[in-house]
């Protein structure tokens, strides 16, 4: 463990992989438009699942070139990957044996992609992280957020909550595709250097829990990220994009008091005193056709250098499109930020 703690410290620069079914959409549907989190798409315009299921149908993307991601990154000087093995919408990106609304089972690209860019990380000597939503699934009767729909969404509720009406209970989607899906990533891909969950809203204490306890179990040295909820965590990830200004440094001190741990923003306490922001190149962590919002290489440049002044990991995302490519915007901004390091 302690020898990822000193590589995660001196990581210092990430890429991070936004890709699902809501790519082939784009942030469009039927005319209108997704929030500015495309991958939210589902949320936002209540999407039936029976409807976006047909989205399987046309997922071939075959311009995905795992080794050609990597390299990028490597290009880029980033240290590790960390890629979606199954977003909001409950669909997995490798083959899951436990659900087989997944990327190697439903689509007529049969391929694992989490396999694929596992072993490509591997052969070039990247770290590889995997990210999982432990709570929200909207492809699941029993998905979590319901308790929550009172906070504002990137979509309209937490929860699908067109779908399925009537009494949830969390525990059951735990029990019967969380935990499993968990342990599936956990066993079958080789070293797992970074486990990052997100939204923690629904899960109990205990269940927080169970999935450190796990992801420990199967892969003693994954870090994992405070977004497991409930203050079971390796690292601090703070807010999505959050740059703090010079005087929030001090907030790394906050007293246990002070914290809501399942807040996704701000600092709390790191014993191992490790940090990262997520961030993202344009507004949105998938693939939109609209947002051309993309940030200058001096942006990226400058925010990564500020970041990492004050210890903290900078992981930059990309959001694939529908083909499998890095949007060309993405690449150039990335590649001119690294240029800038000379």
């Amino acid at each position: 463990m302690s020898n990822t703690v000193e590589w995660f410290k001196q990581a210092k620069y990430g890429m991070m992989i936004h890709w699902g079914l809501y790519s082939l959409l784009g942030g469009e549907y039927q005319g209108k438009s997704s929030s500015n989190y495309a991958e939210w798409i589902q949320s936002k315009l209540q999407i039936p699942n029976k409807e976006y299921e047909r989205l399987t149908q046309a997922f071939n993307p075959i311009y995905f070139d795992a080794d050609a991601i990597v390299d990028l990154a490597k290009r880029c000087g980033m240290q590790y990957l960390v890629v979606t093995a199954k977003h909001h919408d409950g669909f997995a990106m490798y083959r899951s044996l436990v659900d087989a609304y997944n990327v190697y089972d439903a689509t007529p690209f049969h391929r694992d992609v989490i396999g694929e860019l596992s072993l490509a990380c591997r052969k070039a000597g990247l770290r590889f992280g995997l990210y999982y939503s432990q709570d929200l699934d909207w492809h699941e009767p029993d998905g979590g957020g319901y308790l929550s729909n009172d906070i504002e969404t990137a979509g309209t509720t937490w929860d699908n909550s067109w779908d399925f009406v009537g009494e949830k209970n969390y525990d059951r989607a735990f029990k019967h595709k969380i935990m499993p899906q968990i342990e599936e990533i956990m066993s079958n891909y080789g070293d797992i250097s970074v486990a990052w969950f997100d939204m923690p809203m629904t899960l109990s204490d205990e269940q927080s829990q169970t999935i450190y306890d796990t992801v420990k179990r199967l892969q003693p040295d994954c870090l994992i990220n405070s977004r497991l909820g409930n203050g079971r965590y390796d690292y601090v990830s703070l807010g999505d994009n959050e740059i703090p200004e010079d005087s929030d440094a001090s907030a790394k001190a906050s007293s246990e008091e002070d914290v809501d741990y399942n807040s996704v923003e701000g600092f709390k306490p790191s014993k191992l005193g490790l940090y990262e922001t997520a961030g993202t190149i344009n507004d949105s962590w998938g693939f939109s056709y609209h947002d051309q919002n993309w940030k200058s290489p001096k942006t990226i440049h400058d925010y990564k250098a500020h970041l990492n002044k004050y210890g903290i990991n900078y992981l930059l995302n990309v959001g694939l499109d529908g083909l499998g490519r890095v949007p060309m915007a993405a690449e150039q901004a990335l590649l001119g930020a690294q240029a800038l390091e000379a």
